[in-house]
């Protein structure tokens, strides 16, 4: 009997040596190295470097990976203006879309140079999207010492702190991977067929603006403003969660069968981060997240990382509509990983069937003989 597989779950399509997870665990790794190693310790280029390279880099290739992506922050002017032309309240990642797909004209091949070259244009793309929809002019990143520094300087025009500059920092390396999920799979799909990697990111990105996938954080953060004061807590978790059966926003994964590792991490952070406004809403989050282990941890369903995610975005100064885009910033460099590991290996088109459920052969009735 043929087994469907809905939603192609445990489906495997690849061999990856870049990603390792255990659900069951909680444990993430970036080729060999635990989440939280890297996370603490890392600037974000060391992380492109392993994941485009194989290794961490030492001294003299972290400098090049820098100096490769500081060269690289221009786009073409067509980029920004048809950016300018959507309106203002364009879904954000409709923007970053439009933007791809123009870059797809000058569609290249994808190798490691062309994507460092990449992750730096994505930065200007994302920083524009912030100061389009802002009504702010558009501004390309400055070369730094840091890319996350660069970006949070193009986007708010303004120094930020180095608190801030390391939470951005290990925020992007928190969402660079996560193995084949629906986006990645997406664009592994497109670069199967041999288009250009803009084309793989298009797609990339449309499989990410759902929000089952990389919208969770900005539902996860409504709730929380939805709720609007700790104290109103336990009657929402009531009302919504056990009476009306709603779905608790930024609890559960497919893979993780216990807390998810990043979410530890981003939980920290927010509390570093965490100013007047955001300080309530991480109170509230701590008060439903004790709800919702409370309730549902016997199905072994535990926060994500999109539960805390939002609160470090907001301390950080962006508002709710920009979280996905941020989630995209990050794992454009998963895409570029996977789709390099997939073109290397002997790749195939990936071309899956479908069990035919119809009806058996029909006679044709002409359309004046129809009743």
């Amino acid at each position: 009997m043929i087994q469907i597989s809905r939603g192609l779950e445990n489906v495997i399509i690849k061999e990856t040596s870049l990603t390792y997870i255990d659900g069951e665990k909680g444990v993430l790794r970036y080729r060999g190295y635990n989440i939280e190693d890297l996370a603490e310790n890392c600037e974000y280029e060391e992380v492109v470097h392993l994941m485009l390279f194989g290794e961490l880099p030492n001294a003299k290739q972290l400098q090049e990976v820098k100096e490769k992506i500081n060269q690289s922050y221009e786009v073409p002017l067509e980029v920004l203006e048809a950016m300018q032309k959507l309106p203002r309240d364009a879904d954000p990642i409709s923007l970053m879309e439009t933007a791809f797909s123009i870059m797809s004209i000058w569609g290249k091949r994808i190798n490691r140079l062309t994507a460092l070259d990449i992750i730096a244009k994505a930065s200007t793309i994302v920083s524009n999207v912030y100061r389009i929809k802002e009504g702010l002019k558009t501004k390309i990143p400055e070369p730094s010492e840091s890319y996350a520094k660069s970006f949070l300087e193009a986007t708010f025009f303004k120094k930020p702190s180095a608190d801030e500059v390391k939470a951005m920092n290990t925020a992007l390396i928190l969402y660079t991977d996560h193995e084949v999920p629906a986006s990645t799979t997406a664009a592994l799909v497109s670069a199967s067929t041999l288009t250009d990697i803009y084309s793989c990111i298009t797609s990339a990105l449309s499989a990410l603006k759902g929000p089952l996938h990389g919208g969770a954080a900005e539902e996860a953060f409504k709730q929380f403003v939805e709720i609007g004061s700790p104290d109103n807590v336990e009657k929402w978790f009531e009302e919504n969660i056990i009476k009306s059966k709603k779905r608790l926003m930024g609890f559960g994964h497919r893979v993780y069968k216990t807390y998810d590792p990043r979410a530890k991490i981003f939980k920290k952070m927010a509390y570093s981060l965490a100013k007047e406004e955001s300080k309530k809403y991480l109170q509230i989050a701590e008060k439903l997240e004790e709800l919702g282990v409370r309730y549902f941890s016997q199905k072994k369903i535990y926060p994500n990382t999109d539960f805390y995610s939002g609160i470090v975005f907001y301390s950080l100064g962006f508002p709710i509509y920009m979280f996905t885009s941020l989630f995209a910033l990050s794992r454009i460099l998963g895409w570029l990983a996977h789709v390099i590991e997939y073109l290397e290996n002997q790749p195939a088109i990936i071309w899956p069937r479908a069990l035919y459920v119809g009806p058996e052969k029909r006679d044709f009735i002409p359309l004046s003989q129809r009743g």
